[in-house]
């Protein structure tokens, strides 16, 4: 579904990724773990548009679309949840999942999704007209996974969905996830919490300083001396 092809990406002077290649496949999940700055976020930016690369290519479902800027790439199904959340404060709750639909001319279809990220998130539906700005963290993420499922997305970028929230508010955001991918939609997630990224993937990739070091089925990751001893505690 997704191809990534020797990508390079700087921020001025700084090469931040360095012939990355990875591949996701349709339904799967696959996490991509790594340290604070190794690069994780640049990817998902560059995914989805925010970023343009310096050399090499991304294919979605066999077209390229590298430098494609962001609404063509919700556009073509690809949704993007920005580590921090970054809900809009000032609106409500109701009106943030209206904009992740911004793009869709299908009344009907918003509907039925607006029922779907109710079902998947009952407490965003009791708090639907309250300022988003009010919520906990928890209630953030969870908006911001809904306003992202509002564009119907066949790939979801998911980043650092965890940071900063409590342990079992962690573990329901993960099942959701797990819920969101077994009703059809592929996701690529980032997270620096690589129990968890590990124990609901399919595949994994281990990101340090710009590379790719590592990839493989998730359990196979997990028991690597590397990713036991830098990511796992040892364990």
């Amino acid at each position: 579904m997704l191809q990534i092809d020797q990508l390079d990406i700087y921020y001025g002077m700084i090469h931040a990724l360095k012939e990355v290649s990875l591949e996701v496949h349709e339904g799967e999940i696959v996490s991509l773990i790594g340290a604070n700055g190794a690069g994780k976020s640049t990817l998902l930016k560059t995914i989805s548009g925010l970023i343009k690369p310096k050399k090499g290519d991304i294919q979605y479902l066999g077209s390229s679309i590298a430098g494609k800027p962001a609404q063509g790439i919700v556009k073509v199904g690809i949704s993007h949840v920005p580590e921090g959340r970054r809900v809009f404060a000032n609106m409500s709750v109701e009106e943030n999942l209206e904009l992740g639909a911004y793009l869709r001319k299908d009344r009907e279809g918003i509907r039925q999704d607006f029922k779907k990220v109710y079902d998947l998130f009952p407490r965003l539906f009791e708090r639907k007209k309250q300022l988003s700005g009010t919520l906990s963290g928890g209630e953030q993420q969870m908006l911001a996974i809904g306003r992202a499922i509002m564009a119907k997305p066949k790939l979801l970028l998911l980043d650092e969905p965890s940071m900063g929230l409590a342990p079992i508010i962690v573990k329901s955001i993960f099942e959701i996830i797990e819920e969101i991918n077994k009703e059809g939609t592929t996701i690529l997630l980032v997270e620096q919490n690589a129990n968890i990224a590990l124990s609901v993937a399919n595949r994994a990739y281990v990101l340090e300083t710009g590379h790719v070091v590592l990839s493989g089925a998730a359990q196979e990751v997990r028991e690597s001396e590397l990713v036991k001893e830098a990511y796992l505690g040892g364990h």
